[in-house]
């Protein structure tokens, strides 16, 4: 027994007595637990519930619940009867001073073996979450697994324990005293991924600020919906470790990431690190003031990329321009929305992904052709003419 101040005193009264007078005094070692459950779902607390067979008389018992050096909050601590709650009621509850414990005051009908449950709430007791994705060899699909670490901080063990983490399913492992557990708690088997590549000046920068080459980062985009085999249940926060089939029988070590929390119908992405395979050069090929009125005038500018594809495969390139951005570093800082449109010199705007697009702004979905079979990339050079309106 874990919580090993924990006694029965059972008090025998004379009913036909007014004054509650003592017979006897018997202390009992509390029985060992019955059933434990844990239950994880709320990030703040943690609720214990366990139960035991706790032999009463009849008449009115205390029952001296004590922790030691437990972190248990005292008065989150209940008492409840299962076997018999007509019989068996809490009169009243008391707190010894400067001490770990409390006394309840129970009347019992009869002589009797009965199934109590006592709950509470325990800090340092804790959970977090991780993942271990396996990506296959075609970079398609992933094998997921979800785990829960369980951190036992509160110096307190509890033997075999249900636990239910407010979601998926209910899983029972034994608990020790000040120990991380790694509990598999969800395996999703062929989710479909996408496997992205993202030029976005105004996000990564550069990697050659010389040679005004783009960092281009790769990420894994996982929905969490049914139809890509998840969607069963939100997915936690929590570290990520990303491996892949390399086609021989063994997994390679692709990297870790940081997870988001990640609502069901919403999209997590994996960073993967940075393409050495795709180069996007990125400059500008004109840039004007147009005065408007007085001091108002149109800034009109076309950027030109440069993009080549190294790999043995046709990719998509998801080409990002912050129109925000780039007014703040060419312009000024304020407070109002960018006005902005697109102008007549740019081949682009037919490659507008207008769902990612917003007003500040605007996202290409560029399709790059694979090497040729001389090793040598197909260079695209694509330019984007905006017209920013009403500047001062």
């Amino acid at each position: 027994m874990s919580i090993s101040s924990l006694i029965l005193s059972a008090l025998i009264c004379h009913m036909a007595i007014p004054c509650v007078t003592t017979a006897s005094v018997k202390l009992i070692t509390l029985p060992p637990r019955e059933r434990v459950e844990i239950q994880l779902d709320n990030p703040n607390v943690t609720l214990v519930e366990e139960e035991r067979l706790v032999p009463l008389i009849a008449g009115v018992n205390e029952v001296v619940f004590g922790w030691n050096s437990a972190n248990i909050d005292k008065n989150s601590v209940q008492f409840r009867c299962l076997s018999d709650p007509a019989g068996i009621k809490v009169l009243s509850v008391s707190y010894p001073p400067g001490e770990n414990a409390l006394t309840w005051q129970v009347s019992s009908a009869k002589t009797t073996s009965a199934r109590v449950r006592i709950s509470y709430i325990i800090s340092r007791l804790n959970k977090s979450f991780a993942y271990r994705v396996v990506a296959s060899h075609d970079e398609k699909s992933l094998t997921l697994r979800q785990y829960i670490l369980l951190h036992n901080n509160a110096n307190e063990e509890f033997g075999s324990a249900g636990m239910w983490a407010g979601f998926g399913e209910r899983f029972e492992r034994p608990i020790g005293i000040n120990e991380t557990k790694s509990l598999l708690s969800a395996k999703f088997t062929e989710v479909h991924i996408r496997k992205t590549y993202s030029a976005n000046f105004a996000k990564y920068g550069c990697l050659d600020p010389l040679k005004n080459q783009l960092r281009i980062p790769m990420h894994y985009v996982l929905k969490n919906d049914t139809v890509n085999g998840l969607g069963r249940f939100p997915l936690q926060p929590g570290k990520v470790r990303i491996f892949q089939d390399d086609g021989h029988g063994t997994l390679a070590f692709l990297g870790e990431d940081m997870g988001n929390f990640t609502p069901r119908d919403d999209e997590m992405k994996l960073y993967l690190g940075q393409s050495k395979d795709i180069v996007v050069t990125r400059t500008y090929d004109d840039m004007k003031k147009d005065t408007v009125h007085g001091n108002l005038y149109d800034l009109e500018v076309i950027f030109k990329y440069e993009i080549e594809n190294f790999k043995d495969e046709e990719v998509v390139l998801d080409l990002t321009e912050s129109i925000a951005a780039f007014r703040r570093d060419m312009l000024r800082d304020i407070d109002r929305d960018v006005e902005w449109e697109f102008g007549e010199n740019g081949m682009l705007k037919e490659l507008w992904d207008c769902d990612e697009s917003n007003a500040e702004k605007v996202v290409f979905n560029i399709t790059l052709p694979a090497r040729g079979a001389d090793q040598k990339a197909v260079k695209q050079v694509h330019k984007l003419h905006l017209i920013i309106r009403n500047e001062w």
